[in-house]
């Protein structure tokens, strides 16, 4: 079995590799910090890509990668993300596409270039790290708007790639002690907000990869049993 985790040299992502290696699985690390990522891979038997998500062509490395690593292709985490880099008042074109070029094109361009090993093996589960966010309005609202794009992104491609036999699915952790809160974390703690470990995130990422489902969105937060998410029972538009 392999795994390739985007975001995996820190935080959830590394979580998450330490857990599927545990597992048996040959993982690969996908990363721009390269340092850290390294050290993850060294330290569960797997191997570092360097990759900038944004990019159509890394994506496209780091799937080759894992591929190369076991001949197969069975398990893809998109985890990579960044916190918002501006708002309405203090908007940048570059900060707003910086957001979404990670959150939002590094998802697309993650499971595009999954499609075609997964396909030839008429297997595989796609896990993307969404955000409780990506649910509900939030102060960040680039990040927001990305997270909200990626629940219909997710539940989009599950429908489309169901035939395929792929499943792809999301997690959507509330705050959880990686480096997008390290910046005002304490006013958090002083506020008494509960705030997850990443190892719970990746509990629920092995869960939702040892379920059957497809197209769901799962809350993740601290000290709560992950719960999917209930979305209206509606038709799909079509279009003609």
């Amino acid at each position: 079995m392999s795994a390739l985790i985007t975001g995996g040299a820190s935080g959830i992502g590394a979580a998450v590799a330490r857990r599927l290696a545990a597992r048996g699985h040959q993982v690969v690390v996908a990363d721009v910090d390269a340092e850290r990522g390294r050290e993850v891979a060294r330290a569960i038997g797997g191997v570092f890509v360097r990759a900038d998500v944004g990019s159509a062509r890394d994506n496209e490395r780091a799937v080759a990668a894992a591929v190369e690593a076991s001949g197969r292709l069975d398990v893809v985490v998109l985890n990579a993300g960044v916190p918002g880099r501006c708002g309405f008042d203090d908007f940048s074109a570059e900060r707003y596409r910086a957001v979404l070029g990670v959150n939002l094109d590094g998802v697309v361009h993650g499971i595009r270039a999954s499609l075609a090993p997964m396909r030839a093996q008429a297997a595989g589960s796609i896990v993307v790290t969404s955000s409780m966010a990506g649910l509900a309005p939030s102060p960040d609202i680039f990040y927001s708007t990305a997270k909200h794009a990626q629940i219909g992104l997710v539940r989009s491609a599950a429908m489309l790639l169901a035939a395929d036999g792929i499943r792809v699915n999301a997690v959507c952790p509330g705050l959880t002690d990686t480096a997008l809160i390290a910046s005002f974390r304490p006013r958090l703690v002083e506020a008494g907000l509960a705030i997850a470990e990443p190892d719970q995130v990746a509990a629920a990422v092995e869960a939702v990869l040892d379920g059957q489902g497809t197209g769901e969105a799962w809350i993740v937060q601290s000290g709560q049993t992950p719960v999917a998410v209930s979305f209206p029972d509606t038709t799909p538009a079509i279009v003609s």
